[in-house]
């Protein structure tokens, strides 16, 4: 039988993979900010017609902002840790599914145990 199970994909922080994430992170800052202009726009233009309420667009948009404001302080703060994590660290990046042989006998603890991939300037170094 085969199951699938989560598996964490691990980055080696390097000086390349380190300015990548930082990048990564300030393109997200950069679009979350642009949003946020437009919602702005959209609110002040919705505010100013007419047979709608503009304490009603205010609240709904206003949702929209923060929700957005929270990720760039979000983003501020992952910037923050990763410019003090030193070179040659081990992050988090992701998850992803993997298809595992099951069969009767197996220990149940050692399948579904904490397995990752390293990775390195994008090349696999260590399954664990």
């Amino acid at each position: 039988m085969r199951v699938i199970r989560k598996t964490k994909v691990k980055q080696v922080i390097t000086k390349k993979s380190k300015d990548a994430i930082v990048e990564k992170f300030q393109r997200q800052y950069r679009q979350l900010e642009n949003e946020c202009h437009q919602l702005q726009f959209e609110k002040r233009k919705l505010s100013a017609k007419k047979g709608i309420s503009p304490s009603d667009v205010n609240k709904r948009f206003q949702k929209e902002i923060d929700r957005r404001q929270n990720k760039m302080k979000w983003l501020e703060y992952q910037l923050e840790q990763l410019d003090i994590l030193p070179i040659g660290s081990e992050i988090t990046e992701s998850e992803v599914d993997e298809l595992i042989d099951i069969k009767v006998g197996d220990s149940w603890t050692d399948l579904m145990g904490d397995r990752s991939i390293v990775v390195e300037d994008d090349i696999v170094i260590r399954i664990d």
